[in-house]
């Protein structure tokens, strides 16, 4: 069994949040491989199901994100599971925005909901580090991540969900490669090389230019009495 962690904020205030990528992340992989309606329960919101072989708990804290640790520890608890087991996703200033990786163990770098979990099970969980870019400057982040995605971010950010929840068996299986290429695939598909080049178009003027016949004569009645006086 595996838990599968996404990291935001609860309530509607928050919910588009750049902070919340991770709860959209899970709620997608729920969505798209028909797990189990969501329930109230250890300090969040649990959904149970399967991706491929593997049983799946997708679990989202609603303890607020810098308590995201007690909710993680209970659930880890509760099922006995190893912090080997679990798989975090979460927002990443660091990466440029749609960028996507994987890591397991070492340091929180800050991101307050993975310095709880590391005091509630320590630093030897996975995790999904889901790229929204920096403001620039370190007074701004908190504002900064509490914002909504802007609606140019739609271009990035729903490929990149639908990368997620594609490659997501293979990231329960422990095929890290393959669900980065599944996110890939969506976040910047390759160009077909048989594709060829559209045909460029006639000009309008070509389009209407009436073709005469050589021969004949397309003077008017006036002017070929005109001409006879020349």
């Amino acid at each position: 069994m595996l838990l599968f962690v996404g990291l935001g904020n609860p309530g509607d205030k928050y919910s588009k949040n750049r902070h919340n990528i991770g709860y959209m992340a899970v709620d997608r992989i729920a969505e798209d491989h028909g797990f189990g309606p969501w329930k109230s329960k250890f300090q969040g919101m649990l959904s149970e199901g399967r991706l491929g072989s593997e049983k799946v708990l997708l679990l989202k804290p609603e303890t607020f994100m810098n308590l995201s640790g007690q909710s993680v520890g209970e659930a880890m608890r509760f099922y006995k599971l190893d912090a080997e087991d679990v798989t975090v996703f979460h927002d990443e200033l660091d990466l440029a925005p749609g960028k996507c990786r994987v890591k397991r163990a070492g340091g929180h770098a800050g991101h307050n909901g993975l310095r709880s979990i590391h005091q509630h099970i320590g630093e030897h969980y996975q995790r999904v580090r889901l790229g929204i870019g920096h403001p620039g400057q370190k007074d701004l982040v908190a504002r900064y991540v509490l914002q909504d995605f802007a609606k140019a971010d739609q271009e990035w950010l729903d490929p990149l969900l639908s990368g997620l929840s594609n490659g997501a068996a293979e990231l329960a299986k422990g095929h890290n490669d393959r669900f980065l290429n599944a996110v890939a695939q969506q976040v910047a598909p390759p160009r077909s090389s048989t594709s060829k080049a559209p045909r460029s178009a006639k000009p309008r003027h070509e389009e209407h230019t009436p073709i005469s016949n050589p021969g004949e004569d397309t003077r008017s009645s006036l002017q070929k009495l005109l001409d006879k006086f020349r």
